[in-house]
């Protein structure tokens, strides 16, 4: 198998004897329907990759290096597709963070490369612009890591125009959470607690901000109804070094909570300058900042009792169909060939060549229509959960397009001089244990 890989710049270390055990599971399973005769004659099946490897979101594809190495290797005899036996490459791009990089190298993925099938995770700023780029030249792709409603609202022709206006999609596919996920989950967090309700939002003008903060779709109708009141100061600009509008209109509000969907770097220094001007909430709930161990290590003790969202962990009671592998496991053989802490994007990464492999095995020919219809037709169960579209749990206008994951939340705890993720609440998918109660914020 021929396979572009990540450039040295960007990748991380792997213990070889590790990669090498994980990777003889992988491809033991995949050892059905692949076969090991000469296959130069047919030409490969190039899978597209994108994800931000550089950049502000680069927490995102911490684990894609690990991800990648594992399923080449398990894949290096090629995939029975019909009657023959096709090597696989793939060929990684780096979004750098950046919507229109993602664009960019998607194009060239589909003009140049001649993907047959796109891959693309982690956040909105990555996985719209590629998906849509897909879209336009009528290329099949597979993406998660961005709640689907910033994902399929986010790429209408007009996002204010509501389900009349919304429109399905032919060739793009994704799985992953929803807002209503989040907001239970965040919500049921909540109630582990007394607090007086006061809720501070902290929503950038970007993807994900703008629909965490919509008062359609996002926090502010739940939040209403469940007898929150929430404080939103306006859309700030990612990056940003100065929160101290936001941090005042939250002291004046007395919250006692804090909630939005922020960058790793600007979380920090939103916390930072919180605490150095004496606004401390009792409860902190942020999507996408404090995901990652690093993220909260930045802060120190400060971090302790922080609380987030958690799509995956090692306690997740699912196995992976291409290596048989559990969320346990997987997560494990992470840690002992980089030498870091399990992170979320781990699960997700895999899935999606779960899913993309699943899908090639079944396609009746190579042509976008076939591989997109094949897609649509995927039930899986993969280390993630189950992945199958069209399924219940979603409005209409989006059950084509969209299926659903277990989401539950987390607090991160300080013990051992490290950080891990304690599940506080499950009530959104009982399959996944809790581990503890909400604490405040000492």
């Amino acid at each position: 198998m021929t396979c572009h890989k990540i450039s040295s710049t960007h990748r991380h270390s792997i213990d070889r004897r590790t990669l090498l055990k994980y990777s003889a599971a992988a491809g033991a399973a995949l050892s059905v329907g692949l076969k090991s005769p000469a296959i130069a004659q047919t030409r490969a099946i190039k899978l597209g990759y994108v994800s931000p490897l550089t950049g502000p979101l680069a927490a995102f594809a911490e684990a894609d290096n690990f991800i990648i190495a594992n399923f080449e290797e398990a894949a290096k005899a090629g995939i029975k597709v019909g009657n023959a036996t096709v090597p696989v490459e793939v060929v990684v791009k780096d979004s750098q963070s950046n919507p229109n990089r993602a664009a960019e190298v998607a194009k060239d993925l589909i003009v140049q490369d001649k993907v047959d099938l796109m891959l693309v995770a982690s956040t909105p700023e990555t996985t719209n612009p590629v998906s849509t780029q897909c879209e336009i030249e009528e290329v099949p792709c597979i993406s998660t890591v961005a709640p689907w409603q910033p994902w399929f609202i986010g790429r209408q022709a007009n996002p204010g125009g509501g389900p009349p206006a919304w429109k399905g999609f032919n060739y793009t596919y994704h799985f992953f959470w929803g807002l209503e996920d989040v907001i239970a989950v965040f919500t049921n967090m909540w109630s582990q607690v007394a607090t007086n309700k006061s809720v501070g939002g902290l929503f950038p003008n970007d993807g994900d901000g703008n629909a965490w903060g919509d008062k359609v779709v996002g926090f502010p109708p739940v939040l209403d109804k469940g007898g929150y009141k929430l404080t939103d100061p306006g859309r700030y600009q990612n990056l940003t070094d100065n929160f101290s509008a936001q941090i005042g209109a939250f002291k004046s509000a007395n919250c006692e909570i804090v909630t939005g969907v922020v960058l790793p770097p600007d979380f920090t220094t939103f916390w930072k300058q919180a605490l150095q001007q004496g606004f401390k909430p009792k409860v902190a709930s942020i999507g996408k900042a404090i995901l990652f161990p690093v993220a909260v290590e930045a802060l120190g003790k400060d971090g302790n009792n922080l609380s987030s969202e958690v799509w995956w962990s090692p306690n997740h009671p699912f196995k992976s169909s291409l290596t048989g592998m559990s969320a346990k496991d997987l997560a494990a053989a992470y840690q002992a060939a980089t030498k870091k802490q399990w992170t979320q994007p781990i699960g997700f990464a895999h899935a999606l060549f779960e899913v993309a492999v699943d899908v090639l095995k079944r396609t009746p020919a190579r042509e976008p229509k076939a591989i997109a219809a094949t897609i649509a037709a995927t039930n899986l169960d993969t280390v993630v959960g189950k992945v199958q579209w069209g399924g219940a749990d979603l409005p209409p206008f989006a059950a084509k397009n969209v299926a659903k994951t277990p989401l539950v939340g987390g607090q991160w705890r300080f013990k051992d001089g490290k950080y891990d993720i304690v599940i506080t609440d499950n009530k959104t998918a009982p399959v996944i244990p809790v581990g503890g109660q909400m604490e405040a914020i000492a």
